[in-house]
């Protein structure tokens, strides 16, 4: 055996062990490190399959795809509650299919019909689920990290045991209304878990030009809020972090900000030609750090699946997918008569 070897063998034996210890110190179940890989492929088949549909223009407006990120939503899932109110951001697929979407209905509503669950009416950028507490995203950069304040609010003045969590990218926390929503939940100790997806870009702006100070999220400290600061692509550490924050928000000490540093693979959105980065450093995060390829790698090597076992997984995930796409494309399109429905005022 070689001398490169013998140390590649090695690292893989640190790696087991400490992937190991890891899942026993958060006392993670192999059924359950399988559900978090599953829900990661069925999140990246929709993410591809959401290309494919746009491309074949079935597809209304525009869209913005989560591939690459899909640990930072399985992991947040894992760790809060399904009762949980949870405010998305426009790159938001892979949260509601962590929650437990229906994918038949979410597929529907993507492309625009009737059986989606916004009756068509909400699309990739607005879907929502009020009777799984899934409060939705907007198009507005920033715009659910105010609604969580009123929502937590509302759960305070309730004494309920739910809490809210708001998600949104790191181009957001540079609005202004950041600031203005991190101090009013703090000074009033509000049940609100905010996340950050960092994934380097708000729209072609690279975070370390626009960002005077890193990491995004020592900016709770402005506020006496506690943070972390996380490898967005590792689902099990994402977890890790989660499930503290989540506990703390719980227990009625107020807010806690977590940022996750991971990557998307996709432009912004549809009209995004990718003229601010590099095809090699895409496909460096591809090769090197993909969140479902390094937990798999972490499940093999723990043998908590084999290979074909992991192979029949992601041939499911598939499969979910492509059924969702029968169903919604065999559905109606909304009556044009029924324009004013199911519209709030």
């Amino acid at each position: 055996m070689t001398k490169q070897k013998e140390r590649n063998k090695e690292k893989m034996e640190v790696d087991r062990e400490s992937f190991r210890d890891q899942v026993s110190r958060l006392e993670l179940k192999d059924e359950t490190l399988i559900g978090l890989y599953r829900t990661m492929a069925t999140i990246r088949h929709f993410e591809l399959m959401a290309d494919k549909l746009y491309a074949a223009g079935k597809v209304h407006g525009t869209m913005h795809l989560s591939a690459g990120q899909e640990a930072v939503a399985a992991g947040t899932s894992l760790a809060v509650r399904q009762d949980d109110y949870f405010i998305n951001h426009h790159r938001g697929h892979g949260h509601f299919i962590a929650k437990g979407a229906d994918i038949n209905l979410m597929m529907a509503e993507f492309i625009g019909r009737d059986t989606g669950y916004n009756h068509g009416r909400g699309g990739s950028m607005h879907i929502a689920d009020f009777q799984s507490n899934n409060l939705g995203a907007n198009g507005i950069v920033g715009g659910g990290i105010p609604q969580a304040v009123g929502v937590g609010l509302a759960l305070q003045m309730q004494k309920r045991k739910e809490i809210c969590i708001c998600v949104f990218g790191d181009g957001a926390s540079n609005e202004g209304v950041f600031h203005e929503a991190m101090n009013m939940a703090a000074l009033w100790k509000l049940p609100v878990l905010y996340i950050c997806e960092n994934n380097k870009y708000g729209m072609s702006m690279d975070v370390e030009r626009a960002a005077a100070k890193l990491p995004i999220a020592q900016r709770a400290d402005a506020y006496g809020i506690p943070w972390a600061c996380v490898d967005g692509n590792d689902v099990v550490e994402v977890y890790d972090a989660m499930k503290i924050a989540a506990d703390h928000v719980r227990s009625g000490k107020g807010p806690y900000f977590v940022e996750t540093i991971t990557y998307r693979y996709f432009g912004h959105s549809k009209s995004d030609r990718n003229l601010y980065r590099s095809k090699e450093e895409i496909e460096d995060w591809k090769k090197n750090r993909d969140p479902i390829m390094r937990f798999t790698k972490h499940l093999l090597q723990s043998e908590t699946l084999g290979e074909d076992q992991a192979q029949e997984i992601d041939n499911q995930a598939e499969e979910v997918i492509l059924k969702a796409v029968e169903f919604a494309e065999a559905s109606p399109e909304p009556d044009p008569s029924t324009v004013m429905e199911y519209v709030y005022a």
